[in-house]
């Protein structure tokens, strides 16, 4: 391996006026605070340097939020270092070497020199200490995750050409890609995501040893799975990251219901390959996000991806080679549900996606404008606080080539939007509730608290939803012929 010395001394040559500044500018973003945390660990007899991430960023051109700090001293002997400096110290990561402070405002994760291994079946990694910052970084996972820049000097550290890479779009490993893989298998994973968050090329050998090594993603707990699958998904091309865990096979640990979705393709072509078609639609609301001023919306991309899982599993061929999926949108939102929940998605993103899956064909039996108001309000109400998310789904849904099929259905859909817009001017659709409450629902019936209460509420939320607000003296005289029509049914 290169002297690290010379290697460093190498880099600092290669840097241009701009990549310097850059340099500078990631130090001067925390202002004195690493300087002095360099000055008071240099005065100890340590070393300590800004590495990974905000090194890579920063020579991106891209804003640094967190700042990571690598040193050859031990987690106890960080704590004592900064006991008393900082305003705020935390240990909640010390089993794996880092301490966390706030110091001015500013949040810096210090992690000693290390090395991390997974055992063949483990779920959690070693770790073990280093005595230098070239072995720490010879551990990382990507050359361009691999400089630093020393404190409190400014020494800039790249002994892996990590910065020939950043300029490349390139993604190489230190060393070995399949010793780092080995080391820790949640890299393939971040690979992909690299990919689609930052537009990085994938290098060969990094590639053939991540499909080649895909199902030791197995040991890695899906927690740490699922927030690099996150972060993919919310990058600005995460067709790139979903399109490479497929074609890797890294899908087939992760959301195995993708690669299954090629398989909904008929030999003779008479409906659309599902896979292409998923992706595209992920596209597709991924640009009408971007034309709406929205931020990158997780329930929405993961919807717009598995809203079609239900397919394979739903595919039915009749007479005349015609292909059918009846209710795939319900077989769809119980995959979803069941996936999301392995990937340990909290609750209330699994419900949100399973239901978007649920409501995606919804639309598609308005027709030309046929639906009656109460029917529009149903829609709007069964979507609730999704509603607007659904809106996007169902556009981005649209992917046919026919340009006077896709111009009606996107007329259509304006004006079930535009409908739905000036009924919202008359009542608020997501917040519907009958003209009576379950108080004066007893007091028209002459009941107590009970199941009735509940049928006759459902009751009169039909009507409200079919006729629009009706009054209470009115919705009172509906639930009282309800009330007798059941004494002679019971």
């Amino acid at each position: 391996m290169p002297d690290p010395q010379a290697a460093a001394a190498e880099s600092e040559a290669e840097l241009t006026s701009e990549q310097r500044a850059a340099v500078a500018s990631l130090l001067g973003s925390v202002g004195a605070v690493v300087t002095e945390l360099g000055e008071r660990f240099a005065g100890a007899g340590h070393e300590l340097a800004v590495v990974g991430g905000p090194v890579r960023d920063a020579l991106l051109g891209r804003e640094v939020h967190d700042i990571d700090l690598t040193t050859d001293a031990v987690p106890q002997r960080v704590l004592e270092l900064v006991d008393g400096w900082a305003d705020a110290v935390w240990t909640i990561g010390i089993e794996f070497g880092t301490v966390g402070l706030r110091k001015n405002g500013h949040q810096v994760e210090i992690t000693t020199y290390r090395s991390e291994s997974y055992r063949l079946k483990s779920r959690k990694p070693d770790v073990s200490y280093g005595d230098s910052l070239y072995e720490d970084l010879v551990r990382r996972d990507f050359t361009v995750n691999a400089m630093a820049v020393r404190l409190p000097g400014g020494e800039f550290v790249d002994p892996f050409g990590g910065l020939a890479d950043l300029a490349a779009r390139r993604l190489r490993t230190p060393g070995r890609p399949e010793d780092s893989f080995s080391d820790d298998p949640l890299r393939i994973m971040r690979g992909v995501r690299f990919a689609a968050q930052l537009g990085f090329a994938i290098d060969g050998p990094v590639r053939e040893a991540a499909t080649a090594m895909s199902d030791r993603l197995g040991i890695v707990s899906a927690e740490r799975v699922r927030d690099e699958l996150v972060k993919l998904l919310l990058s600005p091309a995460p067709r790139v990251g979903v399109a490479l865990m497929v074609d890797t096979g890294i899908a087939d640990h992760v959301l195995p219901e993708l690669p299954r979705m090629r398989l909904a393709i008929d030999e003779h072509h008479r409906h659309k390959d599902v896979y292409e078609h998923s992706l595209t639609v992920l596209d597709q609301a991924v640009e009408l996000e971007r034309a709406r001023g929205m931020a990158p919306d997780l329930v929405l991309r993961l919807a717009s991806l598995l809203h079609d899982i239900g397919k394979p599993k739903t595919r039915a061929f009749e007479s005349g080679g015609r292909v059918t999926f009846h209710h795939h949108e319900v077989v769809g939102a119980s995959m979803s549900r069941s996936r999301l929940g392995a990937l340990r998605f909290p609750k209330d993103v699994v419900n949100d996606v399973s239901k978007l899956v649920a409501l995606h064909l919804r639309f598609h039996g308005y027709g030309k404008g046929e639906w009656t108001d109460s029917a529009v309000r149903r829609y709007a109400r069964d979507a609730g606080p999704l509603l607007s998310r659904l809106h996007i789904l169902t556009r981005a849904d649209c992917t046919t080539r026919n340009r006077r099929k896709a111009a009606a259905l996107a007329r259509a859909y304006d004006d079930i939007e535009l409908r739905i817009e000036q009924l919202e001017q008359q009542e608020e659709l997501d917040r519907i509730r009958p003209d009576l409450d379950g108080n004066e629902i007893q007091e028209v019936l002459g009941v107590g608290p009970g199941p009735v209460v509940g049928r006759a509420w459902k009751f009169l939320l039909e009507l409200r939803l079919e006729n629009g607000p009706m009054g209470k003296e009115a919705a009172a005289e509906e639930l009282r012929a309800w009330a007798a029509g059941q004494e002679r049914v019971d």
